[in-house]
């Protein structure tokens, strides 16, 4: 997050939208990571149960908000998305709220049926009654990213739970093929497929973005230009200062710095993952590893997207790029996390016991 405002300072004074302030954005940035932080450490003094209790409430809330969007003028329409709400105080995603009762939804859901999880009736069908109508509201607003991403963390979180593989894999090709044919159906969509497929042709319209992306990594080499002195940012690039900020990186400060980001996403994944399968119960294991699958599936898309390895999707750079919603839920996942940790499962083996049991002793420790 540090490097992000270190960022946001060097790239923000040139965004077109800046409202003549040259420190508009990283002001509000400051705010939503002051915001951010203080919701993480409340979160990670609350025990996991509570969010067992209450997850009926965020999936409400969730689909509430989604409906809102397409209501004006609390919903906002913004480059031919409904996408934000706005509250007057504040301007955010509901989609980012959604991600969070996806995962705290199928937690619970898993955790209640148990082994009776693994089969097609009660592993795929019934939570994907409640799965779908998030989905679609997300669709609706056009944003098959958005879409394709909580899809993706649902399915990873019930592989984890023990669903078959099989059924798994034919419903993700349905869902691939169902996403594929709408992108097609969106001109805007289907432009950027085809600028994905063939760049040079379309780097002055749809691929324009990816391209100034490259122009940026390539003119950064090893050790970059100097913070502050990257040249894609004055105009060249748009949205240097959110989505393309990985590029931003790669000009100023270099191949070392990405690499740097690279790995501390790594970091996230691995610690995340062993936090997870340490969790005091199967509640917790499962909503820790859905809450990190959804920051390095984030981090694994834009980083995908700006090096042209992805087709062009607008997702924000967890931590990094600018934008409170998406801040603040990944403070809210980290506070979970660390709950998680202070109370996780730690294996302690007694020799007596595993002579007589043939099996570890597991203990809490917090």
């Amino acid at each position: 997050m540090a490097l992000g405002i270190v960022m946001l300072t060097s790239t923000g004074a040139f965004a077109e939208d800046n409202r003549g302030d040259v420190y508009y954005f990283l002001k509000r940035q400051v705010i939503w990571a002051i915001l951010g932080v203080s919701v993480c450490i409340t979160v990670s003094r609350i025990e996991t149960d509570y969010w067992k209790r209450v997850w009926w409430f965020f999936y409400g809330m969730a689909l509430v908000l989604l409906v809102l969007c397409f209501v004006p003028p609390i919903g906002m329409r913004i480059n031919g998305s409904w996408r934000w709400i706005n509250l007057g105080i504040l301007v955010f995603q509901p989609s980012e709220l959604a991600k969070v009762a996806v995962i705290v939804f199928l937690a619970w859901w898993f955790d209640k049926e148990g082994r009776a999880g693994k089969g097609f009736l009660k592993g795929i069908l019934m939570p994907g009654i409640f799965l779908v109508p998030i989905l679609g509201l997300i669709a609706m607003e056009v944003d098959i990213g958005t879409t394709v991403l909580v899809a993706a963390i649902a399915f990873g979180m019930m592989f984890v739970a023990g669903v078959s593989l099989w059924y798994l894999a034919g419903i993700m090709s349905l869902v691939f093929v169902g996403m594929l044919f709408m992108a097609m159906q969106i001109g805007e969509r289907a432009s950027r497929l085809l600028a994905f497929l063939k760049p040079d042709e379309y780097r002055l319209s749809e691929g324009l973005q990816q391209w100034q992306a490259l122009i940026a990594f390539g003119s950064g080499g090893l050790m970059g230009l100097g913070l502050g002195e990257g040249r894609q940012k004055l105009k060249y690039l748009p949205y240097a200062h959110t989505d393309f900020i990985f590029p931003m990186v790669g000009e100023e400060l270099g191949l070392v710095f990405t690499l740097g980001v690279v790995l501390l996403y790594v970091l996230i994944c691995l610690t995340g993952f062993w936090i997870a399968s340490h969790g005091k119960d199967r509640f917790s294991g499962l909503l820790g590893f859905g809450f990190v699958l959804c920051i390095v599936l984030q981090a694994a898309v834009n980083i995908g997207v700006t090096t042209s390895v992805l087709p062009n999707k607008g997702m924000p750079l967890p931590f990094v790029s600018y934008g409170g919603s998406n801040l603040v839920i990944c403070w809210f996942m980290i506070g979970v996390m660390i709950s998680i940790y202070r109370r996780a499962r730690v294996l302690e083996v007694e020799p007596e016991k595993r002579l007589l049991e043939n099996r570890p002793v597991l203990r809490l420790r917090v």
